[in-house]
């Protein structure tokens, strides 16, 4: 196992370098998203919970499915892939952004208007801070589970560390089968940890100490 490891060490740096830039970035588009449409509907209670219940079925489509599914209008490659991580990406942090939005207190966010802000001013300087450390939370989950989702997505020839474990699970019973499955299934989980590690920095340095959980 070792050995197969160090005469594949570039490799799998390179692979995990492009699992981990296929989850950032699609992340990072599921976030913008996602508190684009919490904005969005968080004042409109019917509007909430037509979007938790959509957040709620979409995930419960299987992965592979929606993988499927996206072959048909975009092929094979790097399109589905960005396409099925970002959708997922963006359920959990959608339901945290309403959460959190609709847990601001009023009262604050009447101040901000009464010194003369404007509903958007409010909104970018109040409300969205406030909410942030719920958000990010939201993130954190997200991430988590589209590290998995994104090496499912090498059955579709999406980029990443799903590439070895698709080789091992085709050659089961092969030379090297099971090292690459286990190589792939563990690189997914020291990325995942690093990453998680990542955010927590990040909440660290954007959440403001008053309000830090």
């Amino acid at each position: 196992m070792w050995q197969y490891v160090l005469d594949r060490r570039e490799q799998i740096a390179f692979q995990a370098f492009q699992h981990a830039s296929l989850v950032v970035q699609c992340v990072v588009l599921a976030t913008v998203l996602a508190v684009a449409l919490a904005v969005a509907v968080y004042r409109r209670p019917r509007l909430v919970a037509l979007a938790n219940g959509l957040s709620a079925i979409g995930l419960t489509i299987p992965s592979f499915a929606l993988l499927g599914l996206l072959l048909a209008p975009f092929g094979f490659g790097i399109t589905p892939a960005v396409v099925a991580v970002t959708f997922y990406a963006v359920l959990p942090i959608l339901r945290n952004a309403i959460v959190g939005l609709s847990g601001v207190d009023k009262s604050l966010v009447e101040s901000a208007r009464g010194i003369g802000m404007s509903r958007a001013a409010a909104l970018v300087r109040v409300e969205i801070p406030l909410a942030w450390p719920v958000i990010l939370a939201g993130v954190r989950v997200s991430t988590q589970m589209v590290m998995g989702i994104a090496a499912i997505a090498a059955y579709v020839l999406g980029p990443g560390l799903g590439g070895f474990i698709f080789t091992g699970l085709s050659r089961l019973g092969g030379a090297n089968a099971l090292n690459a499955t286990i190589t792939g299934t563990l690189a997914v989980v020291v990325l995942a940890l690093a990453v998680d590690l990542l955010l927590v920095l990040v909440g660290r340095l954007t959440v403001p100490r008053g309000i830090r959980v």
